[in-house]
């Protein structure tokens, strides 16, 4: 089955092609063929650093890691990370080559065919499967012509096409058949299979309208997947977390949900913790009796800071540091804790100077080239914290942003030589630029314990199983969960090319 392909598209955005990719991916595993995911481009603020030292899509890093497989930074060739309602930066091969406007970007878009036609025909010559996802919906009839992540791309890797509908959100026949309808004769006839997704309920209520939307059609629905809670990571803020509790417990984690958040992954693994819920606050109110206030990384720090004075999320922070709450900020949220932020060349933002929170001792400069690097840290600090010391932390940087210490910002996170996280003190305020700094369990396992000890509850420290035992966990759940919906020897005849 060597340097096939199979396309999973959908009939809008967040109709489950992720989810589904990462499952056919840890089934085609299961199986023993070698497989890897691609999407040509991506829009997503929530983005990973490969060993290289390369920027790509959180979506295919949790897609490579339930085929088995090292991410690779050719696997997501084209990222888009929006800094503002009309702006994204562009990072292509990894690298970020500036920030347009939507119709600039649009201009550019044909110079990256055949890029990313070079790069995609590479990967699949190393596997015997390339599991591709699309974007949105390739019934976008006014996008046709600039296409590079739907049915062009399905063209140019000759890939047979499974098209995904919702059912949760309703219409589910009528955008189908939509869908189908839109597209041309060519377009249609590469579409194989119809999958019906997050369904509730007895299948067997559906099998009236299956048979009808086959009969309009001319497809077959080769499955329909069942609602899976799924714990995965989200591939953007088009997520339902942010407006659920996850987790149950005595300790109560807000992550401040800010206009840009980015690499919101970072707290998954919070929840996991025992006895921790994390929720995400939007407003003063909502953190006021929070035990821990984690302020999350953002793709535009100054701008975001802004807002959360316009919120008067701002002064219940700081309130909550002065009475000796904990705060911890990771990569921009780090950042708003100094006493300044200078971005002279207007890197992030038109604002040249901002004031911080005041709750670090430090000052941050924007500088023009990004960092981007895996890293590993490791605990070095004094106080209370000291227990920790020798916790050895993976993770990787992504930020422009260059830390001034002062006197008072006492190192608790060392990489290498370097001074990464600092805290107040008191030690209550804590930052890093290291995402991932919670992935393990050990750290947050440590700083749960340190809040319990404040508020006067005596608890064995307890450890969750870490993130990655708990993906494998949830991709061979939602493998068997899939496996168990879906014709798949349909499926793999698609792949074969006898369909």
């Amino acid at each position: 089955m060597r340097g096939k392909s199979l396309m999973v598209m959908g009939t809008a955005s967040s109709v489950g092609k992720s989810v589904l990719c990462s499952a056919f991916l840890r089934i085609m595993k299961q199986d023993g063929y070698k497989v890897a995911p691609f999407k040509a481009q991506n829009m997503a603020l929530n983005s990973f650093v490969t060993k290289d030292g390369l920027e790509m899509g959180r979506a295919q890093v949790t897609q490579a890691q339930a085929a088995g497989v090292e991410p690779d930074v050719r696997m997501n060739p084209v990222l888009l990370k929006p800094t503002s309602d009309r702006r994204s930066q562009v990072i292509v091969d990894g690298k970020a080559i500036g920030t347009m406007t939507a119709m600039e970007y649009h201009r550019y878009k044909p110079a990256l065919r055949e890029r990313i036609k070079a790069t995609y025909e590479v990967l699949e010559s190393t596997v015997d499967c390339v599991v591709i996802e699309g974007a949105g919906s390739p019934a976008e009839i006014n996008l046709r012509a600039g296409d590079i992540v739907n049915m062009s791309m399905a063209e140019s890797a000759d890939a047979p096409v499974l098209l995904v509908g919702d059912i949760n959100l309703g219409g589910v026949f009528a955008s189908l058949l939509g869908t189908v309808m839109l597209l041309t004769d060519e377009e249609r006839a590469r579409v194989k299979g119809v999958i019906i997704n997050k369904f509730r309920g007895d299948v067997k209520i559906l099998e009236p309208g299956l048979k009808m939307l086959e009969e309009r059609i001319h497809i077959p629905v080769l499955g329909v997947v069942p609602w899976m809670d799924v714990g995965l990571e989200d591939e953007d803020s088009v997520t339902e977390r942010f407006s659920r509790m996850m987790g149950q417990g005595d300790l109560d984690v807000a992550v401040v949900k800010l206009k840009h958040i980015s690499n919101f992954t970072d707290f998954q693994s919070l929840s996991l913790q025992p006895g921790v819920k994390v929720r995400y606050a939007q407003s003063a109110k909502e953190i006021e009796n929070a035990d821990l206030i984690v302020l999350p990384g953002t793709k535009n720090t100054i701008e975001d800071l802004i807002d959360l004075r316009n919120r008067g999320l701002d002064a219940a922070i700081i309130r909550h540091a002065r009475k000796g709450g904990m705060v911890i900020g990771v990569c921009g949220g780090y950042q708003m804790l100094g006493r300044k932020l200078h971005d002279p060349d207007h890197v992030e933002s038109r604002v040249p100077e901002l004031a911080g929170l005041d709750l670090l001792d430090m000052e941050v400069t924007f500088a023009k080239e990004k960092e981007t690097a895996q890293a590993s840290g490791v605990v070095d600090a004094s106080g209370w914290l000291a227990s920790s010391n020798g916790i050895l932390v993976d993770g990787y940087e992504i930020h422009a942003g260059q830390n001034q210490f002062g006197e008072k910002a006492l190192p608790w996170l060392r990489i290498g030589n370097r001074v990464d996280g600092v805290m107040n003190e008191r030690g209550n305020v804590l930052g890093s630029y290291l995402h991932g700094l919670f992935d393990d369990g050990q750290l947050f396992a440590a700083i749960a314990a340190h809040i319990r000890k404040e508020k006067g509850i005596d608890t064995e420290t307890q450890f969750p199983m870490t993130l990655d035992e708990y993906r494998e966990r949830e991709f061979d759940r939602i493998a068997d969960i899939v496996r168990a919906s879906v014709d798949m020897d349909a499926i793999y005849r698609i792949v074969r090319g006898e369909v």
